[in-house]
């Protein structure tokens, strides 16, 4: 018997209660089925991934097109289904939690939001303006009753605006409002 979305969930906060796990980058059904077969106690899947598989940079893909990806990576195995869900497809808090929304729809696990905004000299949404879409997931994941794991992503060094100190007032400011996880790629000295 297959597990439920719900199981899957469980499964996932499990996974990070209980243990370390790798957690590989599918970049479609087929892809996702093989690493699951190959013993992976859950996926994740790529932005980049998924979008140069159609012959697209990364950050090129339409809200549909990924929602749509996303379902077919859950269908296609037994174990959870983190989503890079980029900057939530929106730059507002009320259009990030309608996103987040219909992304939990599709039975992913987890869920990551950057503070991305991927404008040229102004890579990083404000700082408040990121705490708040942040907390439009997190508000629209509770509302849904769903047992989805949210990742906030401070996105600075990896989008070319590194400040140590800015990463890390965002993700404290990120937990505080109910992240589950932090991310802050793009580290890559030490020191």
């Amino acid at each position: 018997m297959r597990p439920t979305i719900a199981d899957k969930r469980q499964t996932f906060r499990d996974l990070h209660d209980t243990s370390c796990f790798v957690i590989p980058n599918p970049w479609d059904a087929g892809s996702a089925a093989i690493l699951q077969d190959a013993g992976f106690k859950a996926l994740a899947s790529s932005s980049a991934g998924f979008a140069w598989s159609h012959a697209r940079p990364d950050y090129n893909m339409a809200r549909d097109e990924l929602l749509a990806h996303l379902a077919a990576l859950v269908d296609a195995t037994d174990i959870p289904v983190n989503a890079d869900f980029e900057n939530g497809f929106a730059d507002d808090p009320d259009g990030v939690a309608v996103n987040v929304t219909l992304a939990i729809e599709t039975g992913i696990a987890r869920l990551s939001v950057d503070d991305s905004s991927w404008v040229e000299g102004d890579p990083v949404y404000d700082f408040d303006l990121s705490v708040a879409r942040v907390a439009a997931a997190r508000n629209a994941i509770d509302d849904s009753g769903a047992n989805v794991f949210l990742t906030a992503r401070s996105e600075g060094f990896f989008a070319g605006k590194p400040d140590f100190d800015d990463m890390l007032a965002r993700i404290k400011a990120y937990a505080n409002v109910g992240a589950d996880c932090l991310y802050a790629p793009g580290l890559r000295e030490e020191d």
